[in-house]
Parts: C-alpha cells; sequence; structure tokens
C-alpha cells in the first residue's frame, strides 16, 4: 500500500478522534460500534502498523504561493527561542526538520489509537452503563416532569387559600373592633339595674362612690362623643341617666350638709373629723363640681360658712383665755431717763412694778426664741398653775397655734376641694378676730424689748411655713411684722427722748457708784445685741448706736454736777465700768458699743491716777513735770540744787507708806467693782513709781546728790510694796 498511496497532513488530521469531534456529531452509540469494529479487528490479528507503517507523505505541490509578509517579525520573535535556535546552530534542513517532527506525530497517533482498541471493553462496558443511566434518567425526569405539574397545581390553590385567609382575616379584624367599640359603646350608655338601685335607695357609703365614678364616666360619655347624641340608644337611656344624676346630687348634698353641721358641733375635733370623714368622701365634691355646678357653688358655701365661724369663735376664746394669763411688763413712763421716784402735779407717785427688771434686762425672756416650735399654751392648765406670761409668750402660742390649724386647713382644702383660694376666704374671720385682739396691745405695748421678741418670733414663724412649704400665711405674718417694726421704733425713739430731755437735777445723787439710768442704759442695749447675734439688722444697729450717743450726753452732765474733779472722774469710771461688765455678758465679741466705753475707761483712769497722785505728792509731781526735765547746761542759772529736792525726798519718805495706804482706802470706798479698784490702784502706784525714778535719776546729776542717798527710798521697797497690794488683788 506504500507503493502510490500518499497521504497528506490534512487527511492524517482528519483521521484522528478527538473529544470536540465526538461532541460536534458522533453519537455515543456511533462511537460503540466503531470501539467494536476495531476490536473485531484486533480479534482477527489486524496489524494497524502494517497496515499505515509504508504511508509517505509528499509535498503539496498544489499548494499556493506563500506570503513571505511578516516573516521579518516572526523570525525577530522566534529568535529567542531555545529550540529554533538549536535548529539554526546545527545547520539542520527545516524540511528535514519538519519531516521527524511529522513522523513523530505519526508514531505518536498511533499508539494513541492503539491504547484506545485495547481498552475497548472498557469503553463498551462504559457505553452499556451510560446508555442505562440515560435510560433511568429519562425515567426520572417524567416522573419529575409529573411532580412539578402537581406542584404547580398545588401551589395555586395555596395562593388561593392565602388570598382567601387574609381576606378572613381582615374581615374578623373589622368585626372585632365593631365588637370593641360596640361593647364599650353598650357599657357605656347601658344603665344596670344595680346602679340604679344603689344610687336611689342604698347609703352614701364607699360602694356609693364607686357607684358615682360610674355615673360620671357615663354622663361623660354622653356628653363627649357627637356620634352618641345622634344615636337612638341615647333618646332611652338619657332621661334615666338625667334622673339618677339629679337623685344623686341631691342625696350627697344632704349628706355633705350634715357632716358640715357636725363640725359645729361644741368640742369637736376638727382636724380628726376633716381627715377621717370628710377626706373619705372627696370624690362626692370632684363629683358636684363636675356634674352639678350650682350645688357644689351652695357647698362651697356652707363650708366657708361654717369654718369661718368655727375657727374664728375658737379663737375668740382662745384669746380670752390668753389675756387672764397677760404679765404687764412696762409702761409709758418705764424709760431710761425717767425718774421712777418722780410724779406729776396732779398725780400720785407711780408705784414701781414688781417685774421692772424685765423693762430693760432680756433676763430669761430669751428662752421664748429657743422654744420656738414647742406647741402652744393651754390656758387653763396655766391660769390653774397661777401663771403669768410676758406678752411675747402669749404672742408666740396665739401664732403658733394659727400656724398649726392654718397648715391643716391649707392641706384640708387643697386635698377636698381641690383649690387653694378657699383657705383665704375661710381665714377673713380668724384673721379679722386676731387683728381685733392685737391691735389695741400693739397701740399700748411700751415694752421695746418685747417688741423685738415678737419680730423675731415672726421671723422664726415665717422660715417654719417655709419648711412645711404653706405660703398661705406668706401676707398675714408679713402685715404683722410691718406692723410690729413702726411701734418698735416709736417705743426706742420715746427711750432716747427720755436720755435726751432727762431733768438731771431730778436724776442727779450724791453718789458715785453707778447710776439706775446707766445701769438700764446697760441692761438695755446688752438685751438688744444679745437678740440681733444671729440676725445682724443694721437699723437696729443704728437705732443703738442714737441711743448710745444720747446717754453718753447724759452720763457727763450727772457727772458735772459733782463738786470736784476726782469724784466727776471716779463716777464716769464706776458707770463706764458697770457698763462694759453687762455689755460683756451679752456677747464676748464686743462691738462697737463696747469698745467706745473701753475707750472712755482708759482716759478717765488715766485722768483718776493723776488726779490721785496729785491729791498725795503734788509737789513731787509738779517738780518731775516741770523741773526734772530741764536741760541744766543750757540754762546754768536755773540748774537743780541740793536745797531744792531735799525737802521733796524727806517728805517722800516720811509719808510714802501711809499715802500708798490712803490711796487704796480711797479705792476700796470710790469704786463699787473691786477687780476694778485694784486694777486703778496699781496703775497708779506704778505711775508713782515712775515719777519717783524719774526723780533719783534727777538726782544723780546734781553736784553734792549722792548726800541725799540716805533719805532716799529704794526702788526696791517701792516695788515690795506694789507687790503686796497686788498679792491682795
Amino acid at each position: 500500500m506504500s507503493d502510490g498511496i500518499s497521504i497528506d497532513r490534512r487527511r492524517s488530521r482528519a483521521f484522528s478522534i478527538s473529544p470536540a469531534t465526538m461532541s460536534d456529531g458522533i453519537s455515543i452509540d456511533a462511537l460503540g460500534q466503531a470501539v467494536g469494529d476495531f476490536g473485531s479487528h484486533e480479534k482477527l490479528g489486524f496489524d494497524l502498523g502494517a497496515y499505515v507503517g509504508d504511508l509517505a507523505f509528499e509535498e503539496d505541490s498544489g499548494s499556493e504561493d506563500i506570503s513571505l509578509e511578516g516573516l521579518q517579525q516572526e523570525l525577530e520573535e522566534c529568535e529567542s527561542d531555545e529550540v529554533v535556535a538549536n535548529i539554526l546552530s546545527s545547520g539542520a534542513k527545516l524540511r528535514e526538520y519538519a519531516k521527524g517532527v511529522e513522523n513523530n506525530l505519526r508514531k505518536v497517533e498511533l499508539d494513541s489509537i492503539e491504547d484506545y482498541i485495547k481498552e475497548s471493553d472498557n469503553l463498551v462496558s462504559l457505553h452499556d452503563q451510560i446508555h442505562d443511566c440515560d435510560s433511568i434518567l429519562s425515567q426520572m425526569e417524567t416522573l419529575l416532569s409529573g411532580f412539578q405539574e402537581e406542584i404547580g397545581s398545588i401551589s395555586s390553590d395555596i395562593k388561593i387559600l392565602q388570598e382567601k385567609s387574609m381576606d378572613m382575616g381582615l374581615r374578623l379584624k373589622n368585626r372585632r373592633v365593631a365588637e370593641s367599640k360596640l361593647a364599650k359603646f353598650v357599657e357605656d350608655i347601658i344603665v344596670p339595674p344595680k346602679m340604679i338601685d344603689v344610687i336611689v335607695d342604698g347609703e352614701v357609703n364607699e360602694e356609693y362612690i364607686r357607684t358615682l365614678e360610674i355615673l360620671s364616666k357615663k354622663l361623660k360619655f354622653v356628653a363627649a362623643d357627637p356620634a352618641v347624641k345622634s344615636s337612638k340608644a341615647l333618646k332611652d337611656v338619657e332621661p334615666e341617666l338625667e334622673k339618677l344624676r339629679q337623685k344623686a346630687i341631691a342625696k350627697v348634698y344632704d349628706f355633705i350638709v350634715q357632716k358640715l353641721i357636725a363640725l359645729r358641733k361644741p368640742k369637736t375635733n376638727i382636724q380628726i373629723l376633716q381627715q377621717s370623714v370628710l377626706l373619705k368622701y372627696k370624690y362626692i365634691i370632684s363629683f358636684l363640681k363636675e356634674h352639678g355646678k350650682e350645688v357644689f357653688m351652695d357647698v362651697r358655701a356652707a363650708y366657708i360658712d361654717t369654718m369661718n365661724k368655727v375657727l374664728s369663735a375658737h379663737f375668740r376664746a382662745y384669746i380670752q383665755a390668753l389675756e387672764k394669763l397677760q404679765l404687764d411688763i412696762a409702761t409709758a413712763y418705764d424709760l431710761i431717763g425717767v425718774e421712777t421716784r418722780s410724779a406729776g402735779l396732779f398725780s400720785r407717785a407711780r408705784e414701781p412694778l414688781k417685774n421692772r427688771s424685765a423693762v430693760f434686762a432680756l433676763g430669761e425672756r430669751i428662752k421664748i426664741i429657743k422654744e420656738i416650735d414647742q406647741p402652744a399654751l393651754i390656758p387653763h392648765i396655766a391660769e390653774a398653775s397661777s401663771l403669768k406670761y410676758p406678752y411675747e409668750v402669749l404672742f408666740r402660742s396665739l401664732h403658733k397655734l394659727l400656724m398649726d390649724t392654718a397648715t391643716s386647713e391649707y392641706i384640708f382644702c387643697d386635698d377636698f376641694f381641690g383649690e387653694e383660694s378657699i383657705f383665704y376666704e375661710i381665714f377673713a374671720g380668724p384673721f379679722s378676730v386676731i387683728d381685733e385682739h392685737f391691735n389695741p396691745v400693739l397701740t399700748n405695748c411700751f415694752d421695746a424689748i418685747g417688741l423685738m421678741l415678737m419680730i423675731r418670733i415672726i421671723h422664726h414663724h415665717q422660715l417654719i411655713m417655709s419648711r412645711r412649704g404653706i405660703p398661705c400665711l406668706d401676707s398675714y405674718l408679713d402685715k404683722v411684722n410691718i406692723s410690729l417694726w413702726p411701734r418698735f421704733k416709736m417705743v426706742f425713739d420715746s427711750h432716747i427722748s427720755s436720755l435726751r430731755d432727762a431733768n438731771i437735777k431730778t436724776l442727779w445723787e450724791d453718789d458715785v457708784h453707778p447710776h439706775y439710768v446707766m445701769r438700764r442704759y446697760a441692761e438695755f442695749t446688752a438685751s438688744f445685741i444679745h437678740l440681733n447675734v444671729e440676725y445682724g439688722d443694721g437699723q437696729l444697729d443704728i437705732n443703738l448706736e442714737r441711743l448710745r450717743m444720747a446717754v453718753d450726753v447724759l452720763i457727763l452732765k450727772l457727772a458735772k454736777l459733782f463738786p470736784r474733779p476726782k469724784q466727776q472722774i471716779v463716777f464716769l469710771i464706776n458707770n463706764y465700768d458697770m457698763t462694759i461688765a453687762v455689755l460683756k455678758e451679752a456677747g464676748p465679741e464686743g462691738g462697737k458699743i463696747q469698745m467706745h466705753f473701753e475707750e472712755l475707761l482708759k482716759s478717765n483712769t488715766s485722768l483718776f491716777v493723776e488726779e490721785l497722785l496729785v491729791e498725795h505728792f503734788s509737789d513731787l509731781i509738779k517738780f518731775v513735770k516741770s523741773r526734772a526735765s530741764e536741760d541744766s547746761s543750757s540754762n546754768p542759772e536755773r540748774s537743780i540744787t541740793v536745797a531744792e529736792v531735799d525737802p521733796l525726798v524727806k517728805d517722800f519718805g516720811s509719808r510714802w507708806k501711809t499715802a500708798i495706804e490712803l490711796m487704796h482706802k480711797d479705792i476700796i470706798t470710790s469704786f463699787s467693782n473691786f477687780l476694778c479698784g485694784m486694777e486703778i490702784l496699781r496703775a497708779a502706784l506704778t505711775q508713782l513709781l515712775l515719777y519717783y525714778t524719774r526723780l533719783t535719776d534727777c538726782i544723780k546729776k546734781i553736784p553734792g546728790g549722792s548726800g541725799l542717798n540716805k533719805d532716799l527710798v529704794s526702788i526696791q521697797s517701792i516695788m515690795f510694796e506694789i507687790r503686796k497690794y497686788s498679792k491682795t488683788f
């Protein structure tokens, strides 16, 4: 077959079997037939190599002229290829090399065909299996197609059911909404027989209150909803509801009026009745306010009238009982600068009050501030004990009762009636009763300390009401406070005027001890300083300063009535010392007034020391002041001589101890305060020692002064004497 048979490349390529060729048109059955044919040839000893081994490949003489366009570019691209480089370097001919490649490809192709022939049985088996699988899959396809049709039908049914379900759900929802509205409408508009029985025949109790609440809801429902007004059901129910409303209003009105009448009974505890009875039925007031406005106003007016009269009567009775306990403290004549023994031309001398000390001294009265929140006085207990109290005690009790009553009533009115304004209408009566009592008392009050205590009491009561959060007494307490200050100013100015206009001739007493007017002033001032410690009232400080200036002038006038300057100074020292001692009791920190009197005491003490020393050692002091400081070198003619000094030394040495003893006795008898007297004595002795020391220093400078040493008293001796009196001090 190799002789004369030529197979070109295209024919050899067409002979090869590839997967693409199989997929393009050869079915699985045709492939199986071909493989079976090859298998039969193998069994017959067919030699494919012998059949095709001698095939020769000739040049394709009929091929067209080859175009060399782009050859240069392809050569440049293949220049780096290793195979091409080896061919070019070996010098082999390209045609021969191509034939070798073709032969190799042919050989590989034949080997591949032989491998397919060897595996022909497996391929046949595979073909059968594929054929079986194809049959099974075909059956399954048919079955699934049936399932798909059934599922499609079921899906359509489900969709229809879903639509029906949604429609039914919507209708059910609408029906439920309609049912709930209809049920609520029926429930709100229907009048149960039991409700009628309770409203008409029942007693007013907790069940009745609950029924009133139901009736109120039905009345509001009928009146508020426009749709209800147009309903036919309302025409049947509305007359019955109106009858029930009128019956309920009439019944609860009678009930409340009976409870208000109980408030008027004597010895009724109003607060307990309000809290335990009336507040339990406070819904009745709300019902009347909403559904029976006219009746509510009648109940409101009845309560105001009742409580106004009851509370007014209670406060009037309490005030009358308190007036029996009042202790008179001061009258218009109880002033600092008024002489208590004086009498008018046509009037007898006024007897001093037993409690005159309380007119100017605060004393135990300050306790009322510490007991500000104590319960009010119980008059009959105090009267049984025969106790009397200053007016500020009664004032505190009265306003304590007022605060507690007002607080309770204000809270009750706000809770029971739901409005605060009703309180002021109720308490117009009690306020008037208190004013009727207080205004005359205030007009006739001349107790400045009591007035200031009442001002402080009102201040504390305002704080108490503020802490309670109850504003109902704000305007009343402000009014009382405003009325107290002018009266206090008037009484205080009366004391200042009494000092300015005092008759010093009637006030003067031939006694250097503290004057009673100055003691009054000291106690009076100390009282107000004490009352102003925690308040820092600038207006009060100004008034105290005015009072201090007036008493300064008066005490100086009284001092000048003494014939001797020494007595004048002693009188002033005693009064200033007493005033300082009293002021220190009011406040240890002192103040401007105390500092003022301390300065006066200091200056007058220095004056007294000089007066005392001049009285006993006048020559010595005169010499020391006039001659001891002179410079003898500048004026030799006036130089100090031994003869000039010798009498002074001998006189001092002969009587200095006696003079000191006399000074001691004089001070003891002159000053009422022993400690103050001893301080003055020590100051006098210290000043005497200074004078004598200057004298001895002067003697040392005098020519021949050493001759006086035998008569000089040693400084140590004088110091010993001073220490002796210091031990006594």
